[in-house]
Parts: structure tokens; sequence; C-alpha cells
């Protein structure tokens, strides 16, 4: 499974951070499991341990910067125009990721340009001919658990296909490696228990969802 990005720690009236900063912080608190690609003029910029990940993933250089009294943030980053050559190895890795645009011009922000999460790209949710594999299906899974039986619906969104299954709980290590979802979609109550299980044995990403997604009365 891949590995959790952290949410930062940085923003609090004892760490003063600059007002570019905090905007980040602001928006990548609502992603905290995902790599956020900040738009930074030419450039996608990631900072703390998303930058970590990211020089790992794709070999770029590691830099650190000052941003208010919060010296020495980790910094990555690669010019816009490469993202399409970098987003397929995040994804390939087994990272979701949150695309973060400017959605105004500079010359007229009066503070900081406002920016927005635009697109969320995840292993199992990938449209793009560059980031899919078509010698294999692209499955996005969902599993829930009853007593002594599990739910399993997974789809592929490049295809169409779909399909919806039960199996006993102890055969659903071996029916997930069988179908080799990218990624399984899986309770918030059951994560931890879903996680363990899977641990090593299933190659997908484990995503959490809440739980009443997986109601009778949503689904």
């Amino acid at each position: 499974m891949a590995r959790k990005t952290a949410t930062p720690k940085a923003s609090g009236n004892d760490l003063k951070t600059t007002p570019l900063m905090e905007q980040y912080l602001s928006i990548k608190s609502q992603y905290p499991d995902m790599i956020l690609l900040y738009r930074m003029g030419d450039f996608y910029e990631t900072f703390y341990e998303d930058a970590k990940i990211i020089s790992r993933v794709l070999g770029i250089a590691l830099t650190k910067r000052a941003h208010g009294k919060v010296a020495d943030v980790p910094l990555a980053g690669f010019p816009y125009h490469a993202l399409d050559n970098y987003l397929p190895k995040l994804i390939q890795a087994g990272h979701r990721v949150a695309i973060c645009e400017q959605v105004e011009d500079p010359k007229l922000a009066k503070t900081v340009v406002k920016r927005e999460v635009v697109e969320i790209v995840t292993p199992g949710t990938a449209m793009s001919e560059k980031l899919l594999d078509h010698k294999t299906s692209n499955y996005l899974a969902a599993v829930y658990l009853g007593k002594d039986r599990v739910g399993v619906s997974y789809g592929d969104f490049s295809t169409g296909e779909f399909y919806l299954c039960e199996v006993a709980l102890e055969e659903l290590v071996n029916y997930l490696q069988e179908i080799s979802p990218r990624e399984i979609l899986a309770p918030q109550s059951l994560f931890e228990e879903l996680r363990q299980s899977f641990d090593r044995k299933v190659p997908a990403v484990l995503t959490k969802v809440d739980d009443w997604i997986f109601t009778h009365q949503f689904a």
C-alpha cells in the first residue's frame, strides 16, 4: 500500500507563517491523505511530507525554504508543463493526488492569489490514456464486511465494466488478489481491520471513506 501523506502542523499563533503558506495549509487540511500539487506561477510545488515523497518517487531535488517564522520547510516541485510526465509516476506508485490551480489572474489579486483543487486523481479513478496500462484492467473496488460474507463491488472507469459479488470472509484476500484492483474503498469503521488483513497481500491503495456511504439508503 502507498505511504500516507501527513497533514502539516506548522500553523498556529506560536509559529506565524506567510499568507501563502497559510493558504497552502488550509487547502492541504482538506486533503490530508493525498499529495497536494500546489500551483505557484509556472511550477507545481509540494511541501513537508509531500515534498519528501515526490522527491523520492520522481527523483527530483528536495530543498528547504523559510516561510515566516517557520524555517526550513521541505520543498520539491516541477514545471507545470511536466505534469503529464510526473503524474503517471505518482499514480503508478500508488499515491492519490489533488491538483490545486490558481483560479484568478495574479495581476488582479489583492493579496494571495486564489487557489482551488480542480482535480483529484487516484489509482482507481484514472481516466487519462497516459495513466492507464492497457494490458490490465484498472479496477476501483469497494468492500463491506457482513457477519460471515463480504460484499465486493468493482469497476473500471475507463471501460464502464462493473461487477457485484459476495464471497466468504476467509476467501476475501484470495479474491482480491485474483481481480487485482488498483484501489479499494473501505468503511472508516473497518479500515484498520482491513488494512491489517491486506498488509503485503493485496497490492492496492486502501482508501478510507465515511461509513454512511455504505448504508442501504445511500447505496
